[in-house]
């Protein structure tokens, strides 16, 4: 900013003789609201749209939000099938049977096997108010996991889970809820069906080779990198074993942080940390950033706003013009930043938000005055 041409624009436009307002969303929201603490002479304004101003190494909540924010229908047949799969899992009865169903009978680590089927949950945070760039994965498995089965009477769907109307008998002493076998055909018909090896080297992550390729074409290494170091959010299951959950106890910290020292070995400069040193983030501000013409903005049923300053951990604060602080009913990931060409087509809280931040930056540069030039 400091530095900054246009190119065909011969004014200078550099900060801070011009005002420049930062605006990013999600990691570069959480950057946005550091930018305008780290730089506050070249940044006069930011705004953190879902800005995870909060590093944490775990991050189970992530999961949470959506287990309480979607179809509660969906939700409780996924907590009760997931229960029923780490009960056969950590039990081992009738497990080569169960992975066979996802069409995994031959991933080797059950861990494996508990993250994979859980990565479609991921795909909520994909939900946009804008058809042209929404996700519809997340409903279309809300959707598949309670659809009739074959051989199952339709209104078997209305009955309690693990009724005997719902039951599905794969083996002979082996039978599971109709929940289980559609969540089973998703996962294979949906994911595995992609794999044109075998699933061991598809899905497997104990190969430690498949994760030291530093090419350049190997770009997920660059987050991942910062997850690593800084960052955290390894999405794990609640700490609490008697609290509901929508993916498997399997997904534990030791498991899903083993990719740290799978892909980034020890170097002569620099070794990575057993754990992210989250301390390097959060000493930023951490829920509590807040500056002068620095606006937070969240979504309400966001899976990482409990990694933002309007996490229910952190500390109410008041909403103002210099310190716009809100809240967007209904609102996942970062959903100010998708507009129309014509407002009046946004739903309601869409154009309720846009014309709040028009409001609050018209505000903030009508106080803007040129700094004084030195001698």
């Amino acid at each position: 900013m400091a530095n900054f041409k246009f190119d065909g624009i011969d004014e200078d436009l550099t900060a801070p003789g011009t005002p420049w307002i930062y605006y990013g969303g999600s990691y570069a929201g959480a950057r946005a609201a550091h930018m305008k603490i780290l730089y506050p002479d070249l940044v006069y304004g930011a705004i953190a749209s879902s800005g995870v101003t909060h590093a944490a190494v775990e991050n189970w909540q992530y999961m949470e939000i959506i287990r309480k924010a979607a179809d509660p229908k969906c939700s409780a047949h996924l907590e009760n099938s997931v229960a029923v799969i780490d009960t056969i899992l950590l039990s081992g009865l009738f497990k080569k049977q169960l992975k066979g169903l996802f069409g995994l009978a031959d991933l080797k680590h059950d861990d494996d096997f508990a993250s994979l089927i859980s990565n479609v949950l991921g795909s909520w945070q994909s939900k946009e108010w804008d058809p042209a760039v929404n996700s519809p994965t997340f409903d279309q498995f809300c959707e598949a996991l309670n659809a009739p089965v074959f051989g199952i009477p339709a209104q078997a769907t209305e009955a309690s889970f693990g009724s005997d109307a719902r039951m599905v008998e794969v083996e002979p002493g082996f039978k599971l809820d109709l929940s289980v076998i559609n969540y089973a055909n998703y996962i294979k018909n949906h994911t595995v069906s992609r794999c044109k090896t075998t699933v061991e080297e598809c899905f497997g992550t104990y190969d430690d080779s498949q994760f030291q390729d530093t090419g350049l074409d190997q770009d997920w290494r660059l987050w991942q990198f910062q997850v690593c170091t800084q960052w955290g959010y390894f999405t794990t299951s609640p700490p609490d074993l008697a609290q509901p959950r929508i993916i498997s106890r399997l997904n534990t910290l030791p498991y899903l942080s083993k990719i740290c020292k799978q892909a980034y070995l020890p170097g002569e400069f620099f070794q990575v940390p057993p754990l992210p040193n989250v301390t390097a983030v959060n000493v930023l501000g951490d829920f509590d950033i807040a500056a002068d013409r620095l606006a937070i903005i969240d979504g309400e049923v966001d899976p990482w706003r409990p990694d933002t300053p309007h996490s229910d951990d952190a500390r109410d604060r008041p909403d103002t013009p210099l310190r716009p602080f809100k809240l967007i009913p209904g609102a996942v990931h970062h959903w100010d930043e998708y507009g129309l060409a014509d407002p009046s087509q946004e739903p309601e809280e869409i154009q309720k938000i846009h014309a709040e931040e028009v409001a609050f930056v018209e505000a903030w540069l009508a106080d803007w005055t040129p700094p004084t030039k030195t001698q």
